[in-house]
């Protein structure tokens, strides 16, 4: 038996098939699906999210969901110092410990020990940036931190906002802030790139909307206002444009479905230029992981 534990991490871009393996992993190893999909973490956003159904989570212990309501932003420090612990704790108990989701940066940083800047949330200038915009936001970073502004959405209010916050409060970028600690424990990316994906995106999304993702974001809106940040991302922003009449619902669910697959793209160049996974290319996904987890056990 290797000295050192094991972390399991199975990857891949939104509606690759993670959470459907996932579960059959989590099954199989008797251990819990430790989440770090970034948008999963928050209360409420369960439908736009495709959060693992409370049929699922009966199925399998998940961590690392629902850990705040949507006003109240984590930054990436407080989720690892959330998800750290928990990964330890597993380690301790079986050895080894599953890591499942889309957020590269999220997954980097927990793998590789990548320590953000300890910078603590700046209301005041938080509500400056909100009223600049997103517009006038994002190019301001791309100007001060080329690097940061490359790997932050242009849509991605809550990083791009985290960015020039930690870039204002200390006179340096995000990027050069941050510090690698590697963690001691040996890693096992998996991860999942089907080829009929954008297929797969398109089907989801149609049954997002059909799962109720308009109530759902109106009832976000209701509890938090219609200009939340993370109400203005994928799905819950086209959803909140038809409930204010400005398009209709068969152009909220193609203009959800063409920024999916502009985000699953992201996805894709991020996870190869930026980890080194199995790919899982057998048609059968669950053995061929296995396999390859149980050589690493071995």
């Amino acid at each position: 038996m290797p000295s050192q534990p094991l972390v399991i991490v199975l990857l891949g871009a939104t509606a690759s098939g993670k959470t459907a393996l996932s579960l059959e992993i989590a099954e199989r190893l008797a251990v819990p699906v430790i989440n770090v999909d970034s948008r999963q973490l928050y209360r409420g956003m369960n439908i736009g999210t495709a959060k693992p159904t409370p049929s699922q989570q009966a199925r399998v212990p998940h961590h690392l969901l629902d850990l705040r309501n949507p006003d109240q932003p984590i930054t990436l420090q407080e989720f690892q110092n959330e998800a750290e612990p928990l990964i330890e704790q597993e380690l301790e108990h079986k050895g080894m410990a599953l890591l499942v989701g889309g957020s590269g940066l999220y997954l980097k940083a927990l793998i590789s020990g990548l320590r953000p800047p300890a910078v603590p949330p700046q209301p005041a200038l938080r509500e400056q940036l909100s009223q600049l915009g997103q517009s006038t936001c994002h190019p301001l970073l791309r100007a001060a931190d080329p690097e940061a502004a490359a790997r932050i959405a242009p849509a991605d209010s809550v990083r791009t906002q985290r960015a020039l916050e930690v870039l204002y409060a200390t006179g340096e970028p995000i990027t050069a802030k941050a510090k690698k600690i590697p963690p001691p424990w040996r890693v096992l990316e998996l991860g999942l790139d089907p080829p009929d994906l954008r297929q797969r995106i398109g089907r989801r999304t149609e049954q997002l909307y059909t799962d109720g993702l308009v109530d759902e974001s109106q009832r976000l809106a209701e509890s938090y206002g219609a200009e939340l940040p993370l109400l203005q991302t994928i799905g819950y922003g086209e959803a909140l444009q038809f409930l204010q009449g400005r398009i209709s619902l068969p152009m909220a669910i193609h203009t959800s479905t063409q920024r999916t697959r502009q985000f699953a793209k992201r996805q894709r160049t991020w996870f190869r230029r930026q980890h080194n996974p199995h790919w899982l290319q057998n048609q059968d996904p669950l053995a061929e992981a296995m396999t390859l987890i149980e050589g690493q056990l071995s």
